[in-house]
């Protein structure tokens, strides 16, 4: 059994994650579901045998995943394609989830990532906030709004990322890509080094914890444009998460410098389409003068409603959009009832459309 035949093989089925667990045959994850590849369950020193072909392909030691439980990691092979791995420990033997990350840089049209979503990359400095759940793909909206940048600016952009996974060349602008653990130590102490290195884009990987947002928060003040993520839905619960990671005594002077460095916060969901396949659903925030207002006076709550009276100005909710891919008979009224954020008030809006035939 080769790692490289059944990674081969995953890529050309158009997988997005391959399942790797001992006592389970193979699995590989298409437009949401899980398939088998082959028919025999992996045992346990076939699992450790396949994670350890990966492990010697890209040189790199077993010891963290033999000393954590877990490793987190990026490879490559010609020809074939990128992978992010995460490689564990589980009921004392070794498992792995690999995403799959084809060569090149997404296309947001492919993508079906709006156009509203790709031209806050024009913003010249300050906060952009992309958010969702794990596997929305907030990775490959990133990827386009960094290629967007390295397309149409001239000047330095650095990624922070925890591992790489698409990879950028040097077009307009010149990049510097730097992975967590292998060329720095942390998200924290990469950003503070970055704002050293002369950047004009900063792409940080993940906020995951008090000092990266802290530290976040203070590079978005000194003029360069900071795109990260939050496993947030919704731009004021967003808000919200970023504010109470904060001391309550800090709390009213977060809320002031958020106001003031946040540009907009992109939260994405993906589903199930009618035709089978996947298709993302966004809810876009702008920061208006009124809605930093509202950052600033701790009325978070009431951020929905500007945002619904402001679609003019490129926002828009999420039931707002989920409305309108059932009207445009990309998906069906069950799944958008299953992704809308406020399920009684979407239904009736859904019978108001009906009745009045939009």
């Amino acid at each position: 059994m080769q790692i490289e035949q059944i990674l081969k093989e995953s890529m050309e089925k158009n997988g997005s994650d391959l399942f790797i667990v001992p006592g389970a045959v193979i699995k590989i994850k298409i437009k949401g579901k899980l398939e088998s590849i082959g028919q025999e369950k992996v045992m346990p020193e076939q699992s450790f045998e396949l994670l350890k072909q990966i492990y010697t392909h890209c040189q790199r030691s077993m010891e963290p995943l033999m000393q954590n439980g877990d490793d987190d990691f990026s490879f490559s092979y010609p020809q074939i394609g990128r992978f992010r791995c995460n490689a564990y420990k589980q009921r004392n033997s070794y498992a792995a989830v690999i995403r799959m990350v084809p060569f090149g840089l997404p296309d947001a049209a492919k993508m079906n990532i709006p156009d509203n979503v790709i031209n806050l990359a024009d913003m010249k400095n300050g906060m952009i906030l992309v958010t969702g759940p794990a596997g929305s793909g907030k990775s490959t909206t990133l990827a386009c709004m960094i290629d967007r940048i390295n397309q149409t600016k001239n000047g330095h952009i650095i990624t922070l990322e925890d591992p790489i996974e698409f990879v950028h060349s040097h077009k307009k602008c010149l990049i510097s890509q730097r992975e967590i653990h292998l060329d720095t130590h942390d998200y924290a102490t990469a950003l503070r080094a970055a704002l050293r290195q002369t950047p004009n884009t900063i792409l940080l990987g993940e906020m995951r914890d008090f000092d990266t947002i802290k530290t976040a928060l203070t590079a978005a003040e000194t003029g360069q444009l900071l795109l990260s993520t939050l496993h947030t839905l919704g731009a004021a619960k967003t808000i919200d998460r970023i504010i109470d990671m904060f001391p309550a005594n800090q709390q009213a002077q977060i809320r002031v410098q958020l106001s003031m460095v946040l540009r907009a916060v992109v939260s994405q969901q993906l589903l199930s389409a009618e035709d089978g396949s996947l298709i993302p659903v966004f809810e876009i925030m702008v920061v208006t003068p009124a809605i930093a207002n509202l950052i600033r006076e701790g009325k978070i709550h009431q951020i929905d409603n500007a945002m619904f009276s402001s679609q003019d100005r490129g926002m828009q909710t999420m039931d707002g959009a989920l409305a309108t891919l059932v009207k445009e008979g990309k998906i069906t009224k069950e799944i958008a009832l299953a992704y809308a954020q406020d399920k009684t008030m979407f239904e009736r809006k859904l019978r108001e459309r009906k009745a009045h035939g939009i």
